[in-house]
């Protein structure tokens, strides 16, 4: 137990210095960017009407003239007391702006989550299983095909063809149009996240089936399969006994891994389904120079990301006791 906690207390000191970088990468990204909030928000036209003082106001709004090294200092010790600051397109606190995009992101990205682990893990162990076969060839074709796709052409082939065509699911937004707040039922929500889900999962997926694919074929390969089958086990026996069982670290390490991708994802395909969602609220605060928003972003997402990591770390000891016995030794 003692060896649990150490290890999670380092994970957690890195996680910290991991939110610092990413942050401050994010702030100089910014910084270094040549969008004019000003511009971008209020427009050439609207600021030539305005008189000094307002423009030095709207300045004084946006931070522009404030050094960069001050601002990131301020935010980071706003940041340390518990604040993420105010959003300046939304006028909300950052942390109530995530909140309620974020929870919309979660149903579509656990949604693709699951999908994209239960159908690589499937295919992967199929493809092994038949070597060479047919089957084996059309899924290492496929999942190649997809993972040299885009996900915003993805997204856009698949709006293309259920909701322009065939018109048999919703072809954008989180809820059904002009209905009101109360009346959305989860249903609606599932229906709406249809599309956007199972073009996320195809981004994760194929990295998934290919490398469980290459292990499982490790695993029939191996002494102890071979000698499974000269003890005359039926191949079901061998797979479900030796196959999944060698194969479920991997999967597992992937599974958490795939977090990262779609988050990344996430950003082109809720921009292609108008969905409200975190990714599209990263993309408007970076165009619009919302620097506390998208900070704030940033640094949630990271830490989500990296809580999936720790989360895989902490359950290699339950599938591999090897693993575990090794730990508590160190």
């Amino acid at each position: 137990m003692k060896h649990r906690l150490l290890f999670t207390g380092k994970k957690f000191f890195r996680m910290a210095l991991l939110l610092l970088g990413v942050s401050l990468a994010a702030f100089l990204l910014m910084s270094a960017s040549p969008l004019d909030p000003l511009q971008t928000n209020v427009g050439q036209a609207a600021l030539g009407t305005m008189s000094q003082e307002q423009i030095a106001r709207l300045e004084e709004y946006w931070g522009v003239n404030e050094p960069p090294l001050r601002r990131y200092l301020g935010w980071l010790g706003d940041v340390i007391r518990g604040d993420l600051g105010v959003s300046l397109l939304y006028r909300q606190p950052v942390t109530q702006v995530i909140g309620q995009r974020l929870q919309n992101s979660l149903w579509l990205m656990a949604a693709a989550w699951v999908l994209s682990g239960l159908l690589g893990l499937t295919l992967g162990v199929l493809a092994g299983a038949r070597r060479g076969r047919a089957v084996d060839k059309l899924i290492r074709g496929w999942c190649l095909l997809l993972s040299s796709t885009p996900a915003f052409w993805l997204a856009l082939v698949l709006l293309m063809i259920f909701a322009v065509w065939l018109k048999v699911l919703p072809s954008g937004l989180a809820v059904p149009i002009g209905v009101d707040a109360a009346s959305v039922t989860l249903g609606d929500r599932l229906y709406h996240a249809v599309l956007p889900a199972l073009t996320l999962s195809m981004t994760g997926m194929p990295g998934i089936a290919l490398h469980t694919r290459e292990k499982m074929i490790d695993v029939l390969e191996s002494d102890y399969v071979l000698f499974a089958r000269a003890r005359g086990e039926s191949n079901r026996s061998i797979l479900l006994r030796h196959g999944l069982r060698n194969v479920a670290l991997p999967a597992i390490t992937l599974q958490f891994a795939v977090i990262s991708e779609i988050f990344g994802g996430s950003v082109l395909v809720e921009q292609v389904f108008s969905y409200p969602g975190l990714g599209q609220a990263a993309v408007t605060a970076g165009l619009g120079g919302d620097l506390p928003l998208l900070l704030g972003i940033t640094v949630v997402s990271a830490a989500i990301v990296f809580s999936g990591n720790l989360i895989a770390d902490l359950l290699y000891g339950v599938v591999d006791p090897k693993i575990r016995r090794g730990a508590a030794r160190a």
